[in-house]
């Protein structure tokens, strides 16, 4: 099975005030240890969408090996996973699609989403809800492409015609980062390091970049 990994990193992030993908977590980036993550599901493909913050991204992350989509409007409120549809491999059998502000989502809960979706359309359920990661297999890619938004994305899982397979993942849904309380709640999560302090994006050391991935704009 040929599985592509959809990170969606393009929302902007307009109650936080600075790009959610540049805030320090762990020693790193939000978007960096997330793109972590999704390396370490080794899929076949990996594609990332970015919105108006992208260049800043490209300044801070390293997107070796990913296959970059530039979205602007999807601060407006377009879909990035429409027109990241364009350059999903031929030969994919489906695709997961993950949140760029989550880092905490595992590679085992990625597969087991994978192995144990018996329908077009599955979907992670943890102890207090559904969330990414999430699986939509080739014969939903029209579906996908008739989104508005990536919020309608739910609305398709819960009432639109494909037939959906939750499959349980252990604890609650993953933090997401869209106000500086979720910010905090998710720097302490993890015990290894004190907390990151809340660091705008200019102060988040670069990292090197690599200069050969690929660049895709929409």
């Amino acid at each position: 099975m040929f599985v592509t990994g959809l990170l969606l990193a393009a929302e902007g992030s307009p109650r936080l005030g600075v790009p959610r993908q540049l805030l320090a977590y762990r020693g790193e980036t939000l978007l960096g240890a997330t793109l972590d993550t999704a390396r370490d599901c080794g899929f076949d493909q990996l594609v990332v969408t970015l919105g108006t913050a992208a260049d800043q991204v490209r300044d801070r992350i390293d997107l070796d090996g990913v296959r970059v989509v530039d979205t602007p409007h999807a601060d407006t409120g377009s879909s990035s996973i429409v027109p990241a549809l364009d350059v999903i491999d031929r030969r994919t059998d489906g695709l997961v699609i993950l949140r760029g502000d989550q880092p905490s989502v595992t590679s085992a809960a990625v597969w087991s989403l994978v192995a144990e979706a018996a329908t077009p359309i599955g979907v992670t359920r943890y102890d207090d809800g559904r969330g990414c990661p999430c699986w939509f297999g080739r014969e939903t890619f029209g579906s996908l492409r008739s989104l508005r938004s990536d919020h309608d994305l739910w609305s398709l899982i819960e009432t639109g015609p494909h037939p959906v397979t939750d499959v349980d993942a252990v604890g609650n849904v993953p933090v997401t980062v869209d106000t500086w309380d979720d910010y905090q709640t998710l720097v302490g999560h993890y015990s290894a390091a004190p907390a990151d302090p809340l660091i705008p994006p200019a102060a988040v050391p670069i990292r090197t970049r690599r200069p050969n991935h690929t660049r895709t704009t929409t």
